[in-house]
């Protein structure tokens, strides 16, 4: 009985219903009493007698006016008794039959089988009353360990409330600016694949991959934008697609349903709503397959990888493989056979993403071939890409020229000549709608064939190594001196 009741006395009950006490109106520890004189007496009597008010208010309050620390004690100390109450009946009754048997064991059968409903009548009289306290016992044990403990829990919630609802409040603004991103980009995919029935069998058959390239570091304050990109992206699995013909010349998509579960609603005018697949006509939901990875390639990342940590980008990026792994064994489970030559010419798509696996468990420092496969794997499967990184300037725009010129050079015969005058010129002002009179567009260049003050530079090359990039703003800030000297 003492481990029974041992096993189920815990000293977080006893704190719970301490607390629990604590906190109703007009609540009072119950202390040991304390001698006290008659002038003490005479005092308490007078003030009591100057505020009627007051005892009448305390006494009026239906809670606990005390709280005996030792009450969980008596509860426990009566399941204790009870038990042993029931268990030294239960001894009586098996001593009182074995010596009913030994006196009456020359009795015929029919005898025995009286015997024996007569005892278990006997059992149930004398133990019956007492179970019916034992369970009386437990419920309050269990009634109070109830209370006790949901008010704790109820406190814990109750301090943690604020940082949940602002780290919703997080979360919803972060989910908001990537739903953004997401219906352009599938809207302008849409326009584009309107007459590419591959994609558009592919888009309601399997889904839409829609691949994020991150340049994020994970130093400093970079490293929370990218927690946060990567819980914005994951939810974007909670939102799917469908197009409708609109019924007017506004065409601003249209969003319904809630934090679970959203669905945009795309308009496409009469005629190219004619284009679609019959199963998009009829509405059927588009789901999207978001995945993310990231490579942090600024100054900040050598920081990181030396002096601080990078798990945060390594656990991003191999969840990220699985999630396309999952996308591409969904498109050669659900995509016609006739289909799949198309998409995966001499089976390089499963060997893309074989190398991308390996190079992602590789832990290689800066491994920007990460980001070429899942470009490469992405495009090769219609997918949507999206390049970011802080602020869309410098990282975004190194990216982004670099692999047009890529595109170009792979699947428009750009020669390998003019590879870097491409990229220059993309570089260059140029891209900015600044380009003077004598500036010939044809010809991809400037006229002075020199590299203006807004060039960007390919820095990127330059953060191979810290001391380089030094070196390289030594002399930036020389020239700029002997430029306005």
């Amino acid at each position: 009985t003492e481990l029974f009741v041992h096993a189920f006395k815990d000293q977080l009950v006893r704190s719970a219903l301490l607390a629990l006490y604590t906190a109703r109106p007009g609540c009072v520890l119950k202390k040991p009493a304390v001698p006290r004189n008659s002038a003490e007496e005479e005092g308490d009597l007078q003030h009591h007698q100057d505020h009627p008010s007051q005892i009448k208010r305390q006494d009026s309050i239906p809670h606990h006016s005390e709280y005996d620390e030792e009450e969980w004690d008596r509860v426990w100390a009566n399941v204790g008794k009870s038990l042993n109450c029931v268990i030294a009946m239960v001894d009586r009754l098996l001593e009182k039959d074995n010596i009913s048997n030994v006196k009456e064991g020359e009795n015929d059968s029919s005898a025995a089988d009286c015997k024996v409903l007569h005892a278990g009548g006997d059992w149930y009289e004398q133990l019956y009353p007492l179970v019916i306290t034992l369970k009386d016992c437990m419920g309050e044990v269990v009634t109070r360990a109830k209370q006790s403990m949901a008010f704790v829990l109820l406190q814990e919630l109750a301090c943690g409330l604020p940082q949940c609802l602002m780290l919703t409040l997080r979360r919803d603004i972060v989910f908001s600016q990537a739903l953004a991103g997401l219906v352009c980009g599938f809207i302008i995919k849409l326009h584009t694949g309107l007459h590419d029935q591959g994609f558009l069998q592919q888009l309601h058959t399997v889904g839409l991959l829609v691949q994020y390239e991150g340049l994020l570091s994970t130093y400093s304050e970079e490293a929370g934008m990218l927690e946060d990109m990567a819980v914005g992206i994951s939810d974007l699995q909670k939102v799917m697609f469908k197009v409708i013909e609109a019924k007017s010349e506004d065409f601003l998509p249209i969003i319904t349903g809630r934090r679970e579960h959203y669905v945009i609603e795309v308009q496409l005018p009469a005629k190219m709503f004619e284009l679609l697949p019959q199963e998009i006509k009829e509405g059927k939901l588009l789901r999207m397959f978001p995945v993310l990875f990231n490579v942090g390639i600024n100054e900040q990342q050598t920081l990181a990888e030396r002096f601080g940590d990078t798990t945060l980008q390594e656990n991003i990026n191999q969840e990220n493989i699985e999630l396309l792994k999952e996308y591409y064994k969904l498109f050669t489970e659900k995509m016609p056979p006739d289909c799949l030559p198309h998409f995966q010419e001499q089976n390089d798509l499963k060997g893309l993403l074989e190398n991308l696996h390996q190079n992602i468990q590789a832990k290689k420092r800066k491994n920007v071939e990460i980001m070429w496969l899942a470009a490469t794997i992405c495009r090769k499967l219609n997918g949507v890409r999206f390049t970011c990184c802080k602020s869309a300037k410098d990282r975004t725009s190194m990216s982004v020229t670099l692999e047009q010129c890529s595109i170009l050079r792979d699947e428009h015969q750009l020669h390998k000549d003019f590879f870097i005058r491409a990229l220059d010129c993309m570089r260059s002002r140029q891209t900015q709608g600044a380009l003077n009179e004598s500036d010939d567009p044809e010809t991809g260049c400037l006229t002075d064939n020199k590299p203006t003050s807004r060039h960007f530079y390919p820095v990127a090359l330059l953060l191979v190594s810290s001391h380089l990039l030094v070196v390289w703003l030594i002399l930036s800030l020389a020239l700029l001196l002997a430029k306005y000297q």
